[in-house]
């Protein structure tokens, strides 16, 4: 028998349906995935299930005695408390007895009447018929597993921690059914991995909502799609699912096309001449009334958000450098002697613990902030995109057309003008929506909204703190293409597991104690190596020190007005040069080039060679006059 039935749901509140005679069975010891685009409903779902909300529509069927949690997305502003009273909550009547229990036995001592002992009698047999005497061991084991502390007052805890303690707070019942709405969310690498491990051992159902598909890969044993206000199931992994709902897709779109066209012909049918209108069929005519009215109801896919990075100037080869790095919070040291270079075009993921100073580590690597010993130094033409964590870069106030352009009605992208309404509904905002104010989104509306102000400016470094939250999939799978071919330097933060292994070519790991190590790959590639590091020792020989490379260093001194002027003609003349490389390349790729005149396929190679070498010359005298000039 179904944990939770619900039968023919329908909801609404402005627009289409949210839920259109909407059907969903969970059953014992099922993980179910929920997906569905920004705004399809999922979380409103969840707040239907969890008795928030009520339906307008049809009914929901809850198993007699079952108990049900909720994680909600967001965490509660108006929480007060310690961190283990919060959890303790969690339990809510067996702490609320053993919280009676423990008053009516400190008044003992001072009231020792017949009506007292019988009230602590009847408490006792209740605390013994729901097992509430091991509640504080429950809410410590929890509250230990989740790496919180259980005196720390909850308005004192960072987001992240917040969050962990509402995680702690919707396991420590362990309930029959599980809610968890995006549970990954600010959640670091370590506590992620510890969450798949307990919640694939929980016997309970789990029914979940979550951006993050290599959780859901690992947790899922079915996916449900909340799809134009209905629900389809799909007893499978999350890749067969993404071939499933293609194929379904596409069958749907041949049937609505077959559709579109029947009512074309119809139509032009009915508006023939008289001498039609007179031996028209009655029948025919009923049909076509049938097929205007399935015509009002249809509901197609929402589009797709269509993201372009804008063309920037290029970057020097050296974007960022950094020497001897030092950086300590309070007592907290979070950068101990790190050094590194960031070349353009590197993509670069940063993992680290929360708390560990990731956020720390990109203000400084930008600038915004100093170190307290060690050197940064900047390349030359950079243009930054700063994507922050927090989102401060948005003003609530103002609507969100207004967040892009100010009051402007056309925005320049790639040198064209552009209507700022058409902008926006690149990235799914209506003409309506586009004129909200920014305080009434959802978490998906505002990423949205901020990708679109982040890609509104040209740039050619990309710095992302956090990107992938309250996302939905297949707008966090467009993003990854988009990063994969923007052509300038990436910086990027993020507990996103498969996002990381798409995207990134080598990783930053804040490995804790001001510790940072550097990886290739992504985040798999990490796991891999991080055994295998081990600091390589002194040498034993010290003779053998001269056959090192001993770098000769730059004497620092002012530019010449010369070397000033070949400094900024540089960025042009390597772009020059690498656009006529890519061209030859393009010609080497087409086989037809081959069956030209043999000198001239020489004449090219030779071309190649020799701009592969300028190129190679023009960045080292770019490096070295950018060092001059720091």
């Amino acid at each position: 028998m179904a944990l939770i039935s619900i039968q023919e749901a329908t909801l609404k509140f402005s627009g289409p349906l949210i839920f259109d005679q909407l059907d969903l069975q969970l059953e014992p010891g099922e993980r179910v995935a929920l997906l569905g685009r920004n705004g399809a409903g999922k979380t409103t779902l969840m707040k239907v299930m969890a008795g928030q909300l009520e339906l307008d529509e049809g009914r929901i069927i809850f198993q007699k005695g079952i108990q049900v949690t909720h994680l909600p997305q967001e965490v509660p502003v108006d929480v007060e408390g310690s961190v283990f009273d919060i959890v303790l909550s969690g339990l809510g009547e067996r702490a609320n007895l053993l919280s009676k229990y423990h008053q009516l036995t400190h008044r003992l001592h001072t009231e020792h009447t017949s009506e007292l002992l019988k009230q602590l009698d009847e408490l006792q047999g209740e605390l013994d018929h729901t097992n509430s005497w091991d509640v504080n061991s429950q809410v410590e084991d929890v509250i230990e597993r989740m790496k919180l502390d259980g005196e720390m007052d909850f308005k004192s805890l960072s987001g992240g921690q917040k969050r962990r303690v509402f995680l702690a707070r919707a396991l420590v019942l362990k309930p029959e059914v599980l809610l968890l709405d995006e549970p990954t969310n600010h959640l670091d690498i370590d506590s992620i991995n510890w969450l798949e491990g307990f919640l694939s051992n929980y016997p309970g159902t789990i029914f979940f909502v979550t951006h993050d598909r290599m959780f859901m890969t690992h947790l899922a044993t079915r996916i449900v799609e909340l799809d134009r206000g209905k629900i389809y199931s799909w007893a499978c992994d999350y890749n067969t699912f993404l071939e499933r709902k293609q194929a379904a897709l596409d069958i749907e779109e041949s049937s609505w096309n077959h559709f579109d066209k029947k009512l074309a012909e119809e139509e032009v049918w009915i508006r023939q001449g008289i001498k039609a209108r007179r031996c028209r069929n009655e029948g025919r005519v009923k049909a076509l009334e049938r097929l205007r009215e399935i015509k009002k109801t249809q509901r197609k896919q929402e589009g797709k958000v269509r993201m372009l990075a804008q063309k920037s100037v290029i970057s020097g080869h050296r974007v960022i450098k950094v020497s001897e790095l030092d950086f300590s919070y309070a007592d907290k040291c979070l950068i101990r002697d790190f050094s590194t270079q960031i070349m353009r075009q590197d993509k670069i993921g940063v993992i680290g613990p929360n708390g560990s100073g990731k956020t720390t580590l990109l203000r400084i690597l930008l600038g915004k902030l100093s170190p307290q010993a060690g050197k940064v130094s900047l390349g030359t033409n950079l243009e930054i995109a700063y994507y922050d964590q927090l989102r401060e870069q948005l003003d609530e106030e103002k609507t969100v057309a207004e967040n892009i352009n100010g009051e402007s009605e056309f925005i320049i992208i790639n040198g064209k003008p552009k209507h700022i309404l058409g902008y926006l509904h690149d990235f799914l905002f209506a003409p309506d929506r586009s004129r909200t104010k920014v305080k009434v989104l959802s978490g998906g509306e505002r990423n949205r909204l901020f990708l679109a102000k982040l890609f509104s400016k040209p740039s050619n470094v990309l710095v992302m703190d956090e990107p992938t939250n309250d996302l939905d999939i297949e707008t966090l799978e467009l993003l990854e293409e988009l990063l994969l071919e923007y052509p300038g330097t990436l910086l990027l933060v993020s507990h996103d597991r498969a996002f990381l292994n798409n995207v990134v070519t080598s990783t930053i790991v804040l490995e804790g104690d001001g510790i940072i190590n550097e990886y290739p790959g992504g985040y798999d590639d990490w796991l891999s190596q991080r055994q295998l590091i081990s600091k390589p020792e002194p040498p034993k020989n010290k003779a053998k020190v001269d056959h090192v490379k001993i770098k000769k260093p730059i004497i620092q001194r002012k530019l010449t007005y010369k070397e000033q002027q070949e400094l900024d003609n540089f960025p042009l003349k390597i772009e020059e040069l690498e656009e006529e490389q890519k061209n030859l390349y393009s010609l080497f790729a087409d086989i037809s080039f081959y069956q030209r005149d043999p000198a001239e396929i020489s004449q090219a190679k030779d071309r190649s060679a020799s701009l592969s070498e300028q190129l190679q010359k023009a960045y080292e005298r770019w490096d070295y006059l950018a060092e001059l000039a720091e």
